[in-house]
């Protein structure tokens, strides 16, 4: 029984097999790139694989701009409740305007501001005010480990550290939303988010 040239040699046999698997992976890869759709200037735009979902809010419901900002952080398959501040709260507590704090000198700045916001106001948990006895106070821990103290009031609002909520139970996915009349957060940032004493309004 005559043996092959290539188990003479397995070095020769490992380097082929080796090849022969890279060539594979390169023409899989090159198969699956995305072709190019339009060309503008010198910028090309490419179709993507799969269509993504916006969570874009619509503005009758009253999160604003900040409010998407903190939605969009937040994983879309996971469930999430989120106590967002009104655009009124933010601009009233934290001076954030959207014409000023989303300039691109400031946005690093106030993506800051909004995530820190976000880690003190989610929980990881759907909660509709549905869920919330009028009788009893329930306290969760936020993202942050922040404890919210969370009642409802006799107009079926949601109170949560003493903020009142202005509008409950918005949907996005498997995110719950309740817009707040004040921002919720620690002594700590508070203090830090102050504006100084001879800063003008």
């Amino acid at each position: 029984m005559k043996r092959g040239h290539y188990s003479k040699n397995p070095i020769a046999f490992v380097c082929v097999v080796v090849s022969i698997c890279c060539l594979m992976i390169i023409m899989i890869s090159f198969l699956r790139l995305p072709v190019p759709e339009a060309s503008l200037g010198n910028n090309k735009v490419m179709k993507p694989y799969k269509t993504v979902n916006s969570r874009k809010v619509s503005k009758d419901e009253g999160i604003g701009n900040f409010g998407e900002i903190m939605i969009e952080m937040l994983p879309e398959e996971l469930a999430f409740t989120v106590f967002i501040p009104s655009e009124r709260s933010f601009e009233r507590d934290l001076r954030l305007r959207v014409n000023d704090s989303l300039l691109a000198e400031k946005r690093n700045d106030t993506y800051a501001v909004v995530s820190r916001i976000l880690g003190f106001s989610a929980i990881p948990r759907k909660l509709s005010s549905e869920l919330v006895s009028s009788s009893k106070e329930v306290i969760y821990d936020s993202l942050s480990g922040f404890t919210l103290y969370i009642s409802k009031d006799v107009d079926g609002m949601l109170v949560v550290n003493r903020i009142r909520s202005e509008r409950v139970d918005v949907r996005r996915g498997e995110i719950v939303v309740h817009i707040m009349d004040g921002v919720i957060m620690d002594a700590e940032f508070e203090q830090a988010v102050q504006p100084d004493d001879n800063e003008e309004d």
